[in-house]
C-alpha cells in the first residue's frame, strides 16, 4: 500500500474531487432534477468523474497501476483534462436549463448547492491539469504536455458539435454542411487514435516519426478547419441570419445548435493552430538538454 499518495497535493485534490462530485449528483439525485437529455448528461458527467477518480485513487494506493499495459501518466492527465472540460460544460449546462425561471424551497436549494459543487469540482480537475502539466524541459508523457492537453480538448469540441448537429441531422440538408461534418468526423478520429496510441504506449510501434507525423496532421486539420469555419456560417445562415423568437423558450432550437456548432468550430480552428504552433516549437526548436 502506498499511503504517501494520499497525502501529496494530487491525492488531496483527487479527495476534494471524489467527494465534489458525489456530493453534485446525490444532490440532484435527492430530488430528481435531471429529467430529460441535458440533466441525464448532467448525472452522467459527475457519476462517471466520481467512478473514474475513485479507480484511479485505488489504483495508486495498491501500486496495481504499474502492472497494466498503458502509460499511467498519459492516462491521468488525460482524464484530468477530459473530466475539466466536462464538468465545465456541466456547470453551465445545468443551471442554465434547471434553474431558470421562478425557483424557491428546498428543490432549488439542492438544485443550486449542486451548482456550486459542480463548479468547485471543476475547479478541483483544473488545479490538477495544472499540477500535472509537463513543465519546460522535464521528460514526460506526450498527453501532459500542451499539444497532448490540446489534443483532448479537440476531441471533446468534436463531440460537442456531433450532439449539436444531430438534432435534426443538421449536417445532411446540403453540400456544405456534409463537408464540414466530414472535416469534423475525420479530424475526430485521426485525434483520438493519436490519444488512444499514445495511451497504448503504441507510438513507438509506428513506422515513421510520430513528431513529424503530428506536425503534418496539424497542417492538414488547421487547413480544413479554416476551411469549415468558412463554409459551416454561409450554409447555415445564408438566408436564415435573423435568430427566431421561438429560440427563447425552445432549448433544442434548430438556429442555436447551427450558431452553437459554427462556434465551437472556430474554438477548435484556434486550438488545432495552437497546437500545430507547439508541436513545430517542440520538434524544431527545443534544444535537448
Amino acid at each position: 500500500m502506498d499511503y504517501h499518495s494520499l497525502i501529496f497535493p494530487l491525492g488531496i485534490i483527487r479527495f476534494f474531487q471524489i467527494f465534489l462530485s458525489c456530493t453534485a449528483f446525490s444532490l440532484v439525485a435527492s430530488v430528481n432534477a435531471y429529467g430529460g437529455s441535458y440533466g441525464a448528461w448532467c448525472m452522467f458527467t459527475w457519476i462517471l468523474c466520481f467512478i473514474v477518480t475513485v479507480f484511479i485513487v485505488l489504483l495508486e494506493l495498491t501500486g496495481f497501476f504499474h502492472k497494466l499495459p498503458i502509460s499511467w501518466e498519459d492516462f491521468t492527465s488525460a482524464f484530468s483534462m477530459l473530466a475539466t472540460l466536462m464538468i465545465f460544460t456541466t456547470s453551465i449546462i445545468y443551471p442554465s436549463v434547471y434553474l431558470k425561471g421562478s425557483c424557491s424551497g428546498h428543490v432549488c436549494a439542492c438544485k443550486g448547492s449542486a451548482t456550486a459543487m459542480s463548479i468547485l469540482c471543476f475547479i478541483a480537475y483544473a488545479v490538477e491539469v495544472g499540477l500535472t502539466r509537463a513543465k519546460p524541459g522535464e521528460i514526460s508523457g506526450f498527453l501532459s504536455t500542451i499539444p497532448g492537453l490540446l489534443k483532448v480538448f479537440e476531441a471533446y469540441v468534436a463531440c460537442l458539435i456531433f450532439s449539436l448537429l444531430d438534432n435534426g441531422h443538421l449536417y445532411n440538408d446540403n453540400s456544405g454542411r456534409q463537408w464540414c461534418m466530414a472535416v469534423y468526423c475525420i479530424c475526430f478520429i485521426i485525434t483520438t487514435v493519436i490519444i488512444f496510441l499514445t495511451i497504448g504506449r503504441l507510438l513507438a510501434s509506428l513506422p515513421f516519426p510520430f513528431e513529424k507525423f503530428l506536425i503534418g496532421y496539424n497542417v492538414l486539420a488547421v487547413l480544413m478547419y479554416l476551411s469549415a469555419a468558412i463554409v459551416w456560417p454561409i450554409f447555415s445562415f445564408k438566408g436564415n441570419g435573423t435568430r427566431p423568437n421561438s429560440c427563447d423558450s425552445n432549448p433544442g432550437c434548430t438556429w442555436n445548435s447551427l450558431l452553437g456548432a459554427t462556434f465551437l468550430t472556430y474554438m477548435n480552428l484556434i486550438a488545432y493552430i495552437t497546437d500545430l504552433v507547439y508541436s513545430t516549437k517542440m520538434v524544431f526548436f527545443t534544444t535537448p538538454a
